[in-house]
């Protein structure tokens, strides 16, 4: 009978428990199964994602092999536009400016390298973003912007391509001693047998001084 009392007790505890407690606890569960449903429709949603823009890209890069540019672009458009978020969207991006920069088109190329820029993951990938941003805005003649690009935080690895584009955009400018400086900073970070090293010696003997 001492048991049965205590088993009531219990039961009365735990329903007054439940009444305070009770929606809280059907809350949290609930959350629970919606964000385990949510993750893995993510996850479904994600795969349908990269498998469509890697069709996409598949069919853009068969399209530049067959000489058709103009289809190329307008896939790897919809790449950017539309898949975003997926692991295609920068590869796109640069095999459309490099289309536009080949056609002339410096302001789309302009365009197409800031967005891999801003959606590159890798830091190595922006710091080549930022090169080829850099190179068309040296063709552009925008030498301020291109000189922002440039004297911005990099790899190290990537020091002598900074240094060298940085002497272009200096020389192109007319100043000269600043464009020989950049460019035997540039020498002194290639390895001697690097093919970039004699280019840059013909552009610093160049300039003369």
């Amino acid at each position: 009978m001492a048991l049965d009392l205590e088993e009531q007790e219990q039961l009365d505890e735990f329903k007054e428990w439940w009444k305070k407690n009770g929606k809280w606890v059907i809350v949290v569960a609930l959350a629970f199964v919606l964000g385990a449903g949510g993750w893995r429709g993510w996850q479904i949603w994600s795969t349908k994602q990269s498998a469509a823009a890697a069709e996409l890209y598949f069919s853009a890069t068969k399209a530049v092999q067959m000489g058709d540019a103009k289809t190329a672009k307008e896939l790897a458009g919809k790449i950017m536009e539309d898949y975003s978020r997926s692991g295609y969207a920068v590869p796109a991006s640069w095999l459309a400016a490099r289309i536009s920069f080949e056609s002339g088109d410096l302001k789309s190329a302009q365009a197409q390298y800031q967005y891999a820029l801003d959606h590159a993951r890798d830091d190595g990938l922006k710091d080549l973003a930022r090169l080829r941003l850099a190179s068309v805005m040296l063709d552009q003649k925008d030498y301020a912007g291109a000189m922002k690009l440039l004297d911005g935080k990099h790899e190290a690895a990537f020091a002598a391509l900074f240094a060298n584009l940085k002497g272009d955009v200096l020389a192109a400018q007319g100043k000269g001693a600043e464009a020989r400086a950049a460019y035997q900073q540039a020498i002194d970070a290639l390895d001697a047998k690097d093919p970039l090293k004699s280019v840059v010696e013909i552009k610093l003997a160049g300039l003369g001084g």
